[in-house]
């Protein structure tokens, strides 16, 4: 038997935000059988912990059909579910996962809510030739009129690689009509584990949808991971606000599935080099349950 706890991440209502599975006696646990957990729970990504001792903690990420390097909002839940369990009371402690090692911050408000912080591994970037911008543009149901020229449009990665594709208003966000089976091929040719389409609803403010279909996600609620890898795009080409040498911002998902959520993001900054991202947020506990398969 094992047990396993559901979560709600980047946000504090159980229920919305993005769910994901915890297990944290994974020790004994075959991939196999992880995966088949992970099947089970129909979570975007369910999140194992191998070890845990010394402020060191080993941990493996599964989506309902694969393993994937790294996943933000399963590590926001694992530390919500850590410290609610007591077994980690904001002490230094690292997880290291398939992308690298990644620092947890714990924060505590006046209200005792915890907010849970994390490093991401480092970024990276890659431009995206201008010829896909209509083929990403209808995968979405859009015109490439609606993409704006003024944004990066580019590949990035704090973890995992997404297709960045900016459109003009916030509002075309709740229209698209995304082609899966094509928003899998382009995503395959352009080696992304998704499409992530944001648009700006303030200085530093973004909404954003994320299709994920490549590793079984159809639209991932509240992407982490892609959060952190959008503000960190967006401060290294010079478009968000800097004070001293960082910069902050909120991206706002999960409006369009009816599961809205929110992720807190800073960016240090070097010139155009970024040299940290943290991202940040909210978790609460939607149940726990016992797995027998």
């Amino acid at each position: 038997m094992t047990r396993y706890t559901e979560v709600s991440a980047f946000t504090t209502v159980p229920g919305q935000g993005n769910r994901a599975g915890v297990v944290l006696d994974a020790a004994g646990l075959p991939s196999e059988q992880m995966q088949r957990l992970a099947a089970f729970l129909e979570a975007p990504e369910t999140v194992f912990v191998t070890r845990l001792s010394d402020g060191l903690g080993r941990v493996r990420y599964f989506t309902p059909t694969q393993e994937v390097d790294f996943c933000g909002h399963a590590t926001i839940a694992l530390g919500r579910v850590l410290a609610q369990e007591g077994r980690w009371r904001g002490e230094a402690l690292e997880l290291e996962t398939l992308a690298g090692r990644i620092p947890l911050r714990l924060v505590l408000d006046a209200g005792g809510e915890c907010r849970v912080w994390m490093r991401q591994p480092a970024f990276q970037a890659r431009p995206v030739d201008r010829r896909w911008r209509s083929e990403l543009a209808e995968a979405l149901g859009l015109s490439d009129r609606m993409v704006h020229r003024g944004l990066p449009l580019a590949a990035a990665s704090t973890g995992l690689w997404s297709v960045f594709v900016p459109l003009l208003d916030s509002f075309l966000l709740g229209g698209l009509e995304p082609d899966l089976p094509r928003i899998t091929e382009l995503s395959r040719e352009l080696g992304v584990v998704s499409v992530y389409a944001y648009a700006p609803m303030g200085v530093s403010r973004f909404a954003a949808r994320d299709f994920a279909p490549l590793v079984g996600i159809p639209e991932d609620p509240v992407t982490g991971s892609a959060g952190g890898a959008l503000l960190a795009l967006l401060a290294s080409e010079g478009r968000l606000p800097l004070r001293g040498n960082r910069a902050s911002g909120l991206v706002s998902q999960g409006h369009a599935l009816g599961t809205p959520g929110e992720i807190e993001v800073e960016v240090e900054v070097r010139g155009s080099q970024v040299t940290a991202v943290q991202v940040g947020g909210s978790a609460a506990v939607e149940r726990e349950g016992v797995w027998n398969g």
